[in-house]
């Protein structure tokens, strides 16, 4: 794909959503950290919800860690997984107000270093709630890059290489969330609507679909 056609398909999404955010719910960089984490292979419907509960009760590192593993999994077992993450979220609580002052640290490795925080984690952590120029890929931004041809590549390193390259610098902050949107609700994965595709002109996906 060359430069000007993906010009055009970042500039015409954020003609259609100039302020993407993340429809995870949160309201510091601490509840976002805690959001991403439970929300690894579980949506961000059942994510809010349960974080509409815990919230309100225990939204700092040492409040958290006070419930312990027990009484965490009261608040998140809707949430698949939830065993293993809670023990990851009390064990990351217990590192943020030993080594972090209960802060959410800033950079890519500290963050990474923490119990159930991924490459992908850190970097939704570092773009969302500290605007750094980075690109989480996840199975949407994957597939939307690839069947595109916005930024092909073999894994999701690779795409996250190419779209830090290849995605117009005005654009590259709020990339992540318009990719994301529009692998989730157009360009799905059993099936994408490229008949109500705001880049299908653009889209060099060959095997296009006449759904809305």
């Amino acid at each position: 794909m060359n430069a000007a056609k993906r010009l055009e398909i970042f500039r015409r999404f954020h003609e259609d959503n100039p302020e993407p955010k993340t429809e995870l719910a949160y309201s510091s960089a601490f509840e976002l950290l805690i959001a991403v984490i439970l929300s690894a292979q579980a949506t961000d419907v059942s994510v809010n919800k349960a974080m509409a509960k815990l919230f309100p009760v225990a939204n700092t590192p040492e409040a958290i860690y006070a419930l312990g593993v027990e009484g965490l999994s009261q608040y998140i077992k809707t949430i698949g997984l939830y065993n293993s993450k809670a023990k990851n979220v009390i064990e990351t609580c217990r590192l943020l107000i030993e080594r972090h002052g209960s802060q959410v640290p800033q950079t890519r490795e500290e963050l990474e270093a923490l119990p159930g925080v991924g490459r992908k984690t850190a970097n939704v952590v570092l773009n969302t709630a500290f605007r750094q120029l980075t690109m989480a890929v996840d199975t949407h931004i994957f597939r939307v890059s690839n069947r595109t041809g916005i930024a092909p590549g073999k894994n999701v390193v690779e795409v996250e290489k190419n779209l830090m390259k290849h995605v117009p610098k005005p654009y590259l902050l709020d990339a992540h969330h318009w990719l994301i949107l529009h692998g989730r609700y157009v360009c799905q994965a059993r099936k994408p609507r490229c008949g109500s595709c705001r880049i299908e002109d653009l889209c060099e996906f060959k095997q296009k679909t006449s759904d809305d």
